[in-house]
């Protein structure tokens, strides 16, 4: 069976949109971008990127999206012509960007200092046509504000594990939630990928025709 393409109407190149014989590339691992694509049915493939996050001294917002765009190149170079989703999330407080806690001692450092305040988490994403060419890329951001941790909750948080391998040592849809008293944008954007900006790019640029899909 052929797959569909989106029509031309723009007098540009025209793919295959996406579907089950044509998933979107997701360039990460995350087992949470990939928890989020799968509950709103977005066929996909995960590949991981194995780039080297680089902080190049950029603003947040560019950083990430420098990111996003280098993991969707490498991805791509990998793969047969698909639509290719990169992403890249930083929590960010003040002018301090906030990676992964290597240590007991990081992590601790990290929710003492988001602790009764707002940080904001940033994710850039790109998307890439099947050819490359990088067709949409943005960065969207949200605002969280932290109740008052003590010394208790903290080290009974980090104990848990769940803050390690985790932007600002972290996780708000797991128990991680005790600790957020507020949010202001997307909440899908600081689980990882905001799903709702992604979809509608993925509409603008011609990589799916309409959502929700039908894949019956």
């Amino acid at each position: 069976m052929k797959a569909p393409v989106q029509p031309d109407n723009a007098g540009k190149r025209s793919y295959p949109v996406i579907s089950g014989d044509h998933p979107l590339i997701l360039a990460s691992q995350s087992p949470r971008r990939s928890r989020l694509l799968t509950q709103v049915g977005l066929p996909f493939r995960s590949v991981a990127s194995h780039l080297d996050e680089v902080d190049a001294g950029d603003h947040p917002e560019a950083m990430c999206c420098r990111l996003a765009e280098e993991k969707a190149a490498y991805v791509h170079s990998l793969m047969d012509p698909s639509w290719v989703l990169g992403a890249d999330t930083a929590v960010v407080i003040g002018e301090r960007i906030l990676g992964k806690p290597i240590s007991h001692e990081d992590a601790r450092a990290m929710l003492s200092l988001l602790s009764g305040r707002e940080h904001a988490v940033v994710t850039g994403y790109c998307i890439l046509d099947p050819s490359g060419l990088p067709v949409h890329t943005e960065a969207v951001s949200t605002a969280v504000r932290f109740k008052p941790l003590n010394d208790r909750e903290i080290e009974a948080y980090i104990h848990t594990g769940e803050p390690f391998g985790k932007a600002g040592a972290y996780a708000i849809q797991e128990i991680g939630a005790f600790m957020v008293e507020s949010i202001c944008g997307s909440y899908t954007n600081v689980v990882g990928l905001p799903v709702c900006a992604v979809i509608q790019a993925l509409i603008r640029v011609g990589a799916i025709p309409h959502f929700p899909l039908d894949l019956s």
